[in-house]
Order: C-alpha cells, then structure tokens, then sequence
C-alpha cells in the first residue's frame, strides 16, 4: 500500500509505502487501460486547490522502457477522478484510516528496529493537472523520527492507483536536516507512475512505479505472486498479491517484495537480496475518531506550508493542499 522511505538509499537500501491506470494494457495487464506519464516543466494545475479543466488532456514520456519492455510511461488527466477516491481493492486509502507497520533493518553496522505510521489524510492537493489525495507517512528508527513524509495518490477511472510525488523531510538525532529527495509530477522531468494496477496479473510486464530522475528516483514493480496467504501480527490473510519492486539504478540494494491483502492494502514488506537486510509487517489498522482525524489533516497541512519554505523551486509552485474530509473540529 505504501511506497518506500527513500532516505534509506543512503544506507543501502529502499523499503516502505504505495500507483493508477494503467493506460497501457502491456504495462498494468490484459484489461487494463492506457497509464500515465508526467509532463515536463511546471504544473498545469491552477493556483487554487481544483484541478484544471482546460489542461492538456494527454501527455507522453519519451520512448524509455525503464523497467523492461512495454514499461513506457503514458500519462492521461482525463483518466482521473475529478474527486480522488482510492477504493482500488489491494490499495484502498480511505480518509482517516491509520496503519502501523513495523520491523527491522539488518545491516553490516547491526540491527534497528523500524516502524512505520501511514495515516490517510483528509486532504487533498493538485499535482500536474489532478486532484491527488494525500496520505502522511512517519517513519521511525530505534524509536527516533527520521522521516516525515506526505505522498499524493491518484485512482483512474478503472481503478488503477498512480504515485504523483512525495516530499520527505529528513530528520538526525531530532532535528530537521532538509528534504532533498522531494519531487513532484510534472517538474524536472519526474513522472507519475503506478502504485497499484488496476487488475494485478503475474506473466504481465514489469511497469514503472514513478520516476524522477533529478534525485535518483525510479521504482519499478512486476506482479510475483497471486493467492498466496500470510499471517502478521494484525491477523492472517488470504488470497494475498506479492508484487516484487526494485529500482534498476541501485542493483546492489536488491529487490523488496510487497504482500498485499484484499481489502487491507499492504501487510508484510521483505527483502530479497542486498547489503541490507528490510522487513515490515502491519502490526494495527484502524479507523480514526473524527477528532483524530482533524488533527492529523491540521499537522499534515502544516507540512504542507514548511515544504513551500523548503522546497520553493518545486514544492512551491504548487497549488496548497485543502482539507476535503475534515472530522469534528476540522
């Protein structure tokens, strides 16, 4: 459900979180529809929080097959919701639910234990043309936060999930150390890519998770498994999709495979080869009081506003995130 925390390349390795149509039937399956890649240059969405209805309807990466054949990127507003709404059944975000994972990180200088709080906001905000929904990601070593990240999901119309970027702020020893890992759809080249294909297939074409190439970011995913089960500490599943991830431009960090249930979304991260050593589990989902709900949608806007200071060239040209589903109090 989650796309990985991408501060931890620098350790050597790339591991937790969560993308859309996919517009290519040869790059998200058999009965899928054509899937996105981002324009160049500066968004298209307008200054206010709705997605522009004039935008150009159709935009197309460069022949590059990032992940192998038939992994091109095609990118179509036009397939997206006007209003976001993720109920893609391995990659449901639904405002206010709150998942927990946790685990460990083996590495040559030992082990950290990790966890991870993915909480879906009540916001939303407009990336290169669409009206994306945004979810707030904490990510904790050793009990210390390293990372504070907010990440925009998109579902076509078939229910394919897309990626539109992510703003990770990093932090060391509690204090806030910068978010150079950011990107966003549409600028510097960085492209939206699938986060969940709308009917996942194993003997289909790998396809590109997003990319972004001004900070080193291309994930791709092939579907491994299907029907598998496996038991965590939140509960034992069934009819369990595994879809193997890695990035092609970090071959010695090895592969991630990611088990998701129907229903629940993601519930078991492992690594496959590497120098270090990830694994997750979901260990708690829950449904936010009204109450909680608000108060998350109010931090993460706050990360919102600091990421316009932070990342002025990028972040800040785009439209502010606005509160959609805002719980008592919001």
């Amino acid at each position: 459900m989650f796309q990985p925390s991408k501060r931890l390349t620098a350790w050597g390795s790339t591991l937790v979180l969560f993308l859309a149509l996919s517009a290519v039937a040869s790059c998200s399956g058999p009965n899928s529809t054509p899937s996105p890649a981002t324009s160049n240059g500066a968004p298209t969405g307008p200054a206010s929080g709705s997605a522009s209805p004039t935008a150009t309807p159709t935009v197309t990466s460069d022949a590059a097959e990032y992940c192998g054949a038939g992994s091109a990127i095609h990118y179509d507003r036009s397939a997206f919701q006007s209003t976001p709404r993720i109920d893609n059944k391995w990659f449901p975000l639904k405002p206010g639910m709150q998942y927990t994972t946790k685990g460990t990180v083996k590495s040559a200088d030992g082990t950290s234990e990790r966890t991870v709080v993915h909480s879906v906001t009540g916001l939303t905000k407009v990336i290169d043309g669409v009206k994306t929904l945004v979810m707030w990601d904490r990510d904790y070593f050793d009990g210390q936060l390293v990372e504070s990240e907010l990440a925009f999901f998109a579902q076509t119309a078939k229910g394919a999930v897309w990626l539109f970027g992510e703003y990770p702020e990093e932090y060391e020893n509690g204090t806030f150390t910068g978010a150079p890992r950011t990107f966003i759809s549409g600028i510097s080249k960085a492209q939206a890519g699938i986060a969940m294909q709308d009917q996942p297939v194993t003997g289909t074409p790998g396809y590109v998770q997003a990319h972004a190439p001004d900070v080193g970011f291309l994930d791709c995913g092939t579907v491994f498994k299907q029907h598998e089960r496996v038991c965590v500490p939140a509960a034992c599943y069934d009819d369990v999709l595994v879809v193997d991830e890695y990035n092609p431009l970090e071959p010695s960090v090895g592969h991630q495979q990611k088990l998701y249930s129907a229903g629940t979304g993601l519930v078991k991260v492992t690594a496959v080869g590497g120098a270090d050593q990830e694994s997750l589990d979901l260990i708690k989902a829950e449904a936010l009081a009204d109450s909680k709900l608000s108060e998350i949608n109010q931090q993460a806007l706050e990360l919102d506003g600091h990421a316009y200071q932070i990342s002025a060239s990028v972040y800040g040209t785009t439209p502010r995130a606005e509160v959609a589903t805002p719980g008592s109090g919001g």
